[in-house]
């Protein structure tokens, strides 16, 4: 709830100094809940919009997109054209009063390299990380990075006294569902601090009162409460009763008529973020069909046919409410090697679909299980529901198995599943990120993660490497296209769309759409009564 303090009753009572500032509560809602408060365990979007608050990376990125210093306040390319220089920010201190140091961005960076760290891959160029001196940082990669620094927005610092004093030096490993003090605990450098954390319920964080950008950014909200509510329904009723003052997940459905509402301000912008369909087409047998002794997601024909038999124009306009930009590539526009020619997408064909599947010796379709989040992506258990009526159409029975962004991306990253719904966006702004974590080999190198289909190819691995060290950025650029016309030729992920944001909120409330869908508090304005 946005409030105002008494400030004139305290005043009068000789309670208060005479200047105070006016005390302002956000309520933030959101479809889920971060899995965790540890800064390096998990590469989701979820976990960064709240950790942002309290953590902060060397350098974060904009609303416009441009590249803004945090801890750091400069990072240049020194002599050596593999080292980069990163200067620290004099008088940082973390939650519990202690100083920054050089140290602790060493600590945090290895910590983020860990095996059971989502972020590694981001790390994957890196062959050294040293401290020069109390406020500079020498990161060497394996050869000339030219987008390194893109790579930091999302890795943040903590403190190595208070990490290795509370046995959390290394990261979290969700896949085995484990935990640390950091999971549920912080000591960022953040404007937010944490108060208390109920896991699915509330989190309620409170401005950091030794914050190093007092006067630099607004910081008129002064308290943040975060609240996960899992059902569409609830969170537009809660901000249509005041409950809620900003609706982030806002249901495609319900935009036009909260957009008439004069009472409420939405903000719309396309996000940075794909999403799509993953297929297993390395297995020899698929575990949730009912195909046995071979995998038709293996035969290119039956990839085309899936491809051919989604509308994406009717998921546009009946499931998103016009809220998608149409792709076939599983990159935005954002991104550094997106071409218009590789966006093109096919319009649905069932008949030469039906025929492919035919070619392919299923000429009455097979079974499978499609899995999909429901709580993470606009519209998401409903894009797959529609999927599944298209592939009904040419005879591939789909069943429609929904859980939460939690259990997804955990079965994701341990590749349990064959056919799965997903997003991705690409903070980097360059497809080098998206190689790394859904082309590459999976687990060769750190890179291939969050790669669930099997695919692995030697010689497009050898090239994705090489972006982490080609200096020439026509020569990079060319290597990125070959990529491109591989994975697209391959079909092993069939794009859908790119997402469409809209916020709302109290109109007395200033949130910019971010193409990263990463609100941050500390530039909030909130307009007076």
């Amino acid at each position: 709830m946005i409030r105002h303090t008494l400030l004139a009753m305290m005043l009068a009572a000789g309670l208060m100094p005479a200047v105070v500032a006016q005390a302002e509560t956000v309520r933030w809602a959101r479809s889920a809940d971060p899995a965790t408060l540890d800064p390096h365990a998990v590469n989701t979007g979820t976990n960064f919009n709240l950790l942002h608050q309290v953590y902060e990376p060397l350098i974060i990125r904009l609303p416009d997109g441009k590249l803004q210093g945090a801890i750091a306040t400069a990072w240049t390319l020194t002599t050596e054209p593999s080292v980069w220089e990163f200067k620290l920010r004099p008088g940082v201190k973390f939650h519990d009063g202690s100083l920054l140091t050089a140290d602790d961005v060493v600590f945090s960076l290895k910590r983020a390299q860990a095996p059971t760290s989502q972020l590694k891959s981001l790390l994957s160029s890196v062959d050294t990380i040293t401290k020069v001196d109390a406020l500079t940082v020498r990161v060497k990669t394996k050869g000339p990075n030219l987008i390194f620094p893109n790579n930091l927005s999302n890795i943040f610092i903590l403190s190595e006294a208070w990490a290795k004093a509370n046995k959390s030096e290394t990261a979290q490993d969700v896949a085995s569902k484990t935990e640390n003090f950091a999971t549920r605990n912080e000591n960022g450098t953040g404007p937010y601090t944490l108060v208390s954390r109920e896991v699915d319920s509330r989190t309620v964080l409170k401005q950091f009162p030794q914050y190093w950008g007092r006067g630099q950014f607004p910081l008129e909200v002064t308290e943040l409460v975060y609240l996960p509510i899992k059902s569409p329904a609830t969170r537009v009723a809660a901000l249509l009763s005041g409950e809620v003052d900003f609706l982030q997940d806002l249901p495609a459905q319900d935009v036009a008529r909260l957009k008439a509402d004069k009472s409420l301000r939405v903000t719309e912008g396309p996000e940075n973020r794909s999403i799509f369909l993953g297929l297993n087409v390395g297995a020899n047998e698929l575990k949730y069909a009912d195909v046995k002794g071979r995998n038709p997601l293996a035969d290119p024909r039956v990839r085309e046919a899936i491809g051919l038999a989604i509308d994406r124009d009717a998921i546009k306009t009946a499931v998103m409410r016009g809220l998608s930009i149409p792709s076939n590539i599983i990159a935005p526009r954002f991104v550094n090697g997106y071409e218009k020619a590789f966006a093109a997408y096919p319009k649905a064909n069932v008949a030469q679909a039906k025929k492919l599947l035919a070619e392919a010796g299923y000429p009455n379709g097979f079974g499978i299980t499609l899995h999909t989040p429901n709580d993470r992506y606009v519209n998401d258990e409903a894009i797959s529901t529609a999927v599944s009526g298209f592939l009904g159409r040419i005879g591939i029975k789909t069943t429609v198995a929904a859980r939460p962004i939690a259990l997804h991306s955990t079965a994701i990253n341990q590749a349990d599943t064959d056919f799965y719904l997903f997003g991705w966006g690409v903070p980097t702004y360059d497809s080098a990120y998206i190689f790394d974590y859904l082309v590459h080999t999976r687990g060769k190198d750190g890179r291939g993660p969050t790669n669930a289909t099997g695919y692995s190819n030697a010689e497009i691995d050898a090239k994705i490497v090489s972006l982490a060290s080609e200096s020439d950025q026509a020569k990079r650029d060319a290597t990125i296209k070959s990529i491109w016309q591989t994975v697209q030729a391959e079909r092993f992920y069939i794009a859908l769309h790119d997402q469409v944001l809209n916020y709302a909120s109290n109109p007395r409330l200033d949130i910019p759409v971010s193409p990263e869908n990463t609100p941050f508090f500390k530039f909030v304005k909130v307009a007076k009564k």
